[in-house]
């Protein structure tokens, strides 16, 4: 029975778990930064690289401890190695190195947007290759065709904001605090989706890509004309971003070929709506939907140990020199879109 053990820290959850061959999560410990991050209104780098440092090792001996599993038991450590805020992405991977070092095992250096991608195999065993998916977090939003462990098409991706980023500033806007997605979609139950016209960019563009840094503007805008109640603006830009994503996944699933299902994931795909919409989208292709459970959305160490046991029973795994990386493209061969930032 493979066992695996994931280490996680490239924002603002650190985390480690134990994953085996069966799909089980043996044990996991998350510490989450939301307190030494709320009086800022988002992420601090330093703030976050440093309390990984102190907080990673006492994860990883808890988490060992619950599963009654000894470091020598485990078949291989898997640590993101990027993309996110290089100072944690550093924390953890050194970390793994160091672990695989002392006890011969080897190192998996995981793609976190790849530990996204494949969460979805980690609770639904049926879930089979190739998948269309929708990822949406904080950092990025993109559309790809999951064709195997490793193997990924780009169909699009934001050309400025990713929409968790978008979330978290519109809750900002509204005074909402940190994290923001939660919070928004919370206020928004409470308003009329309707009230307050904001733009829907790129809606009917002819290609899939997302754009979501002139609807944050237009929310600041309605927030200070003192027009609108902030319910209604939450449920307004929610409402918008819901029929961007519809908009443009349509295209997209158009454009992607026989697929087993369409799959969310990213902490975004814990918000409710945005699920419902993707799961009456699927139905319109006569295909099926498949979200994780909301575990699984968020940053977690789970989803790493599980991208790393793919790898692993594929025979991957990779050295010790190998280097952390803040930016780390699943489609490295897809085309650059013109007006994209470095997220693409």
């Amino acid at each position: 029975m493979t066992l695996i053990l994931g280490l996680e820290s490239s924002c603002d959850e650190t985390a480690a778990a134990l994953v085996d061959g069966k799909r089980r999560i043996l044990a996991q410990h998350i510490a989450s930064q939301e307190k030494e991050h709320a009086p800022y209104g988002g992420v601090v780098p330093e703030i976050a690289a440093r309390a990984h440092a102190e907080r990673l090792t006492p994860l990883i001996e808890a988490t060992l401890t619950d599963a009654g599993i000894a470091l020598e038991q485990v078949d291989a450590i898997a640590a993101t190695a990027g993309p996110g805020l290089i100072g944690g992405v550093m924390v953890g991977l050194v970390t793994g190195k160091a672990l695989a070092m002392a006890t011969g095992k080897p190192l998996i250096a995981v793609n976190h947007l790849e530990g996204h991608a494949l969460s979805p195999r980690l609770a639904a065993e049926n879930l089979t290759f190739p998948y269309g998916l929708l990822l949406v977090s904080g950092g990025h939003c993109q559309i790809l065709r999951v064709e195997g462990v490793g193997r990924y098409q780009r169909l699009a991706t934001t050309i400025d904001d990713a929409l968790g980023e978008a979330f978290d500033k519109t809750a900002k806007i509204l005074g909402l605090g940190y994290p923001g997605g939660p919070a928004v979609e919370k206020l928004a139950r409470d308003g009329n989706p309707k009230a307050v016209p904001l733009p829907r960019p790129l809606l009917g563009s002819k290609e899939p890509h997302f754009s979501f840094a002139g609807l944050k503007s237009a929310v600041l805008r309605a927030f200070e004309s003192g027009q609108y109640r902030t319910t209604d603006i939450a449920a307004s830009f929610q409402q918008a971003a819901i029929d961007c994503i519809a908009d443009r996944l349509r295209l997209a699933l158009d454009r992607m070929g026989p697929i087993t299902a369409l799959v969310v994931a990213g902490g975004v795909a814990a918000n409710s709506p945005i699920r419902s919409a993707l799961e009456r989208i699927a139905e319109q292709h006569t295909i099926s939907f498949v979200a994780p459970p909301l575990s699984l959305c968020t940053d977690n160490a789970a989803m790493i140990a599980w991208a790393g046991l793919e790898h692993f029973e594929l025979g991957h795994n990779d050295p010790l020199e190998i280097a952390a990386r803040p930016r780390w493209p699943l489609d490295p061969d897809a085309e650059p879109v013109r007006g994209a930032g470095v997220k693409a």
